[in-house]
C-alpha cells in the first residue's frame, strides 16, 4: 500500500517587512498550506516569483519551523521527528547552496560520506555510481570553485545523493544546466520515482514540469490556487499545455483580487 511520506497540515510562515517610513508589516510567506505526498511521487511545486515556494519547501524538508501548522514526515510505517534522522532521510536541493570551494566534487562527497555513517568502500561504490548518473568523471577532481555553473549545480545535487535518501526536495534543481545536464536530472529523478523515492520539486520550467510531475501544486502568494495532475489541470483550464495553464490560473487569481 501507498503510504504518505510528507503530510504538512496548515502551513503558515509570517515574516516581517519593513515600508516606507519605517514601517513594519507582517506578512504571510506560506498562509495555510495543506498538503500530502506518497512514496513513488513526483510533486511539482510551481508558482510565481515570490509566491511561497521555497519557504514551503524548506518547512517541508524541517530547515525552517512554521509560525503555525505541522508537518509529518514517514519513512515505510514510521514518522521521523528527530532532526539528525530527518536528514538522514532527506536530500535538500537549496536555489542556493554554497559548497566548500577548495574541495573536489570526489572529495566532498567522501567528506559527506564520512558524516553520515557510510563505509569507505559504500562510499567509494556510491561516488561511482552517481558519477555515472550525473556525468561528473570530467571534472571529478577539479576544485569546485574552478567548475562552470553547470557543473557546479551537479556537484550540488550530488552531495544531496550519497546517503541515498527516501525523500528528495529539489528547489530549482535544472537552472543555470545545458539541456543535457537537464535531461540526465530528470531521468535520474524518474528512476528514482521507480524505486519508490518520493519527491517534491519546484521548477519555473514549464514543459519540464509537465513532462516529469505526477501532480502539480500551483501556488500564489502563499495559498495553493490549484492542484491535479498535468492532464486534469488542462482539462480544467481548457488548455492544452502547462504553460498556458498556469498563465490562466495566475491571472486569474489576479483578477480576483483586484475585486
Amino acid at each position: 500500500m501507498t503510504q504518505n511520506s510528507i503530510t504538512a497540515d496548515n502551513l503558515v510562515k509570517t515574516f516581517t517587512r519593513n515600508e516606507k517610513k519605517n514601517k513594519k508589516v507582517d506578512f504571510n510567506a506560506v498562509d495555510g498550506i495543506s498538503l500530502q505526498v506518497c512514496e513513488g511521487e513526483i510533486v511539482g511545486i510551481l508558482g510565481p516569483n515570490g509566491a511561497g515556494k521555497t519557504t514551503l519547501l524548506r518547512m517541508l524538508s524541517k530547515l525552517m519551523s512554521p509560525t503555525s501548522g505541522m508537518v509529518s514526515i514517514r519513512i515505510g510505517d514510521k514518522e521521523i521527528s528527530d532532526e539528525i534522522e530527518v536528514k538522514r532521510h532527506i536530500g535538500y536541493l537549496s536555489n542556493n547552496t554554497k559548497l566548500y570551494g577548495r574541495l573536489s566534487t570526489r572529495e566532498l562527497l567522501q567528506m559527506l560520506g564520512t558524516v553520515y555513517g557510510i563505509a569507505q568502500d559504500g562510499v567509494r561504490n556510491k561516488i561511482e555510481e552517481i558519477s555515472d548518473t550525473l556525468s561528473l568523471a570530467p571534472f571529478l577532481d577539479n576544485r569546485i570553485e574552478k567548475l562552470s555553473t553547470g557543473q557546479t549545480q551537479r556537484a550540488s545535487i550530488a552531495r544531496c545523493l550519497i546517503h541515498d535518501p527516501q525523500v528528495y526536495i529539489f528547489d530549482e534543481p535544472t537552472l543555470g544546466l545545458d539541456i543535457l545536464s537537464s535531461a540526465a536530472i530528470i531521468e535520474f529523478m524518474k528512476k528514482e520515482r521507480e524505486r519508490g523515492k518520493t519527491i517534491l520539486y519546484s521548477t519555473h520550467y514549464m514543459e519540464e514540469a509537465e513532462y516529469m510531475c505526477d501532480r502539480i501544486i500551483l501556488i500564489h502568494r502563499g495559498k495553493i490556487i490549484s492542484e491535479g495532475t498535468p492532464d486534469a489541470l488542462k482539462e480544467q483550464t481548457g488548455k492544452k499545455n502547462l504553460r498556458d495553464v498556469f498563465s490562466e490560473l495566475i491571472i486569474g487569481e489576479g483578477m480576483k483580487d483586484e475585486h
